[in-house]
């Protein structure tokens, strides 16, 4: 992980075009992004991470600020983008889903057990997280997965930094009294993924 001050540097070496300090970016904020827009929309993140990235290519000479400015500018895009694709998808008939024999033949980038066991447990993680009221679930994956500060995670809400404060903090004491009680002893089993779309 990179520090917050040597980040900047790297945010405004990609503004200038620099492709290694490009990917510099992609790959510290890559991953928290796919769990983020995981919660907002289910499979389809992936996409919609992808439709993100684009943009940020596209208008990322135009941006001013800091890393965490970046990171918010980021995270807003992303909210929007997997927003409207919600938005589309409603209007749509349900696709398709790739068949088992399908699936079966696709070979796999890294097969280790312990690749295995990391998505479960960031599957629960998420999954839990996707039970709490979508404006608390919102709130908690900008603070704590994609590391926000309440400032930022409040501009790409629309909200003010208390409120998002308030929602984050309350999503976490009910995640903490959840767990305690022992609801969820062996992990969280859900028989469909949570999205936001489906607590609406």
């Amino acid at each position: 992980m990179w520090r917050v001050d040597a980040m900047a540097e790297v945010v405004e070496r990609a503004q200038r075009g620099d492709p290694e300090a490009f990917r510099a970016l992609y790959r510290d904020i890559q991953p928290r992004l796919l769990r983020y827009l995981h919660t907002l929309a289910g499979q389809d993140a992936e996409d919609i991470a992808a439709e993100t990235w684009l943009q940020i290519t596209r208008d990322l000479p135009a941006f001013s600020g800091d890393y965490d400015h970046f990171r918010g500018w980021t995270a807003t895009i992303a909210r929007h983008r997997a927003l409207d694709h919600l938005r589309r998808t409603s209007r749509r008939p349900p696709q398709v889903s790739a068949t088992a024999e399908d699936l079966a033949s696709w070979p796999a980038a890294d097969d280790t057990a312990q690749h295995a066991i990391d998505a479960v447990a960031t599957d629960a993680a998420l999954a839990l997280i996707g039970t709490l009221p979508p404006d608390q679930a919102e709130a908690v994956l900008l603070r704590a997965v994609l590391g926000l500060d309440a400032k930022t995670a409040a501009h790409v809400l629309g909200k003010r930094p208390g409120a998002v404060r308030t929602a984050a903090h309350r999503g976490l004491r009910t995640l903490a009294r959840q767990l305690e009680t022992g609801r969820l002893r062996a992990g969280v089993t859900r028989t469909r993924d949570l999205t936001l779309r489906d607590m609406r």
